[in-house]
């Protein structure tokens, strides 16, 4: 069975950065989770805004599922809450390379702050409090993906060499 590289990790680690650029140097198709979603059902903000977060969570699991289900593989980027539901964990377990991007609370907020894109578990004013809460809930569940990359004040280049060097170790490769 075909096996995706899945980059996991919390709101602006980084996930679909990396994602694309990671894509690039594999030669292999990239995947962004929230614009799939988004282009199917709407925006992210007006799905948690009208449907909550429960009906986004299924149009990610069953995004997900399609795009696995689909013969090419490739580097998919989740959103930062995939993980919190057990349906879309077992997906990833099962059919993808999961690999954490991990930066500090502080390192988000910071990025946050100088972002114009709305976090609909955060709103407007996003808290270094509200960010930790919700951090601290999610990183068991970040930390259980096949590879760490500790991504915190480091350049794309660092990060895609750590990825690169743990892909060819553990022989990993994706075919187009």
């Amino acid at each position: 069975m075909k096996r995706h590289v899945a980059l996991v990790g919390f709101m602006a680690a980084g996930k679909s950065t990396i994602g694309r650029k990671l894509a690039r140097r594999l030669g292999c198709a990239f995947f962004d989770t929230d614009t799939l979603i988004a282009h199917e059902h709407g925006t992210v903000a007006s799905i948690f805004e009208h449907e909550g977060e429960a009906a986004f969570r299924g149009y990610e699991r069953a995004t997900l599922s399609d795009l696995f289900a689909r013969g090419e593989t490739g580097v998919v980027a989740l959103g930062g809450g995939a993980v919190t539901d057990p349906q879309t964990r077992a997906l990833l377990e099962d059919r993808a390379h999961r690999i954490f991007l991990k930066v500090s609370p502080e390192q988000v907020f910071n990025r946050l702050q100088h972002s114009r894109e709305v976090r609909p578990l955060l709103g407007r004013d996003a808290t270094l409090e509200r960010i930790r809460e919700l951090y601290h809930a999610r990183i068991p569940l970040y930390a259980r993906a096949d590879f760490t990359v500790h991504a915190e004040r480091r350049s794309a280049h660092e990060i895609l060499d750590d990825i690169l060097q743990w892909l060819n170790e553990n022989r990993i490769r994706l075919s187009p």
